[in-house]
């Protein structure tokens, strides 16, 4: 398996002025999981799926989508006898979504994910994702410990001043701790890993702690040079 072979076709950004911008914020689960979709069913709740009702964004006028957190989350991360619809609960930070691909094989979600931005570019619809780089689905002190907890708690987490908890600053159990710069590291090698995936460049993230502005700086730096 080889990630870097996929094959772009030549393309890039659209680099719209925002001012010309016309944004539709969507779900891609959500968006054709209904059957009045009108997608196939073995395509719908997919990035497939998404590619296949380019036409209705075009009649729409959009010009841009904004996609709702694409990277790997865990789905049964929710209350009692509820699922985690949204994928505010990041598994991985590299990885789209998997249960949002129609295909199986290894490269089947990174593959279809960028068959889709290059769908999109096609048609003149720019690619923007809300990205969740404040905190992880490993939860508080209570939750499973799945990477980050496992590998170094206090430097990946902002804990309470009780070593044993977590100060939750985001409202979901626990903070990244973006000071650390192993953890500045980690989310720019992420923002340009999407970039691998492709230039679709925009993002929008979730606020990062103001414990963590050296974060957003950072990030900033890399981006613009």
């Amino acid at each position: 398996m080889d990630p870097s072979a996929y094959n772009w076709q030549g393309d890039a950004p659209l680099g719209r002025p925002f001012a010309q911008t016309i944004i539709y914020e969507m779900h891609v689960g959500g968006f054709t999981r209904h059957p009045s979709s009108g997608v196939p069913p073995s395509k719908r709740g997919t990035y497939g799926g998404l590619i296949e009702k380019i036409p209705y964004l075009q009649d729409l006028g959009v010009s841009a989508v904004e996609l709702l957190p694409l990277f790997a989350f865990d789905e049964e991360d929710g209350p009692p006898g509820l699922g985690n619809y949204w994928g505010y609960q990041p598994l991985s930070f590299f990885a789209p979504h998997d249960g949002y691909s129609s295909r199986q094989d290894p490269l089947g979600a990174l593959d279809e994910f960028r068959d889709m931005v290059k769908a999109l570019h096609r048609a003149g619809i720019e690619v923007i994702l809300d990205v969740v780089y404040n905190h992880t689905t490993e939860g508080k002190e209570d939750g499973p410990t799945i990477c980050f907890r496992g590998l170094s708690n206090d430097t990946y987490y902002i804990l309470a001043e009780d070593k044993s908890r977590y100060a939750d600053y985001t409202g979901c159990g626990n903070t990244l701790n973006a000071n650390e710069p192993i953890v500045r590291r980690l989310i720019l090698d992420s923002d340009q890993g999407l970039g691998a995936m492709k230039d679709f460049v925009p993002w929008a993230a979730d606020p990062i702690s103001d414990r963590s502005v050296a974060a957003v700086e950072t990030i900033e730096r890399a981006r613009h040079g």
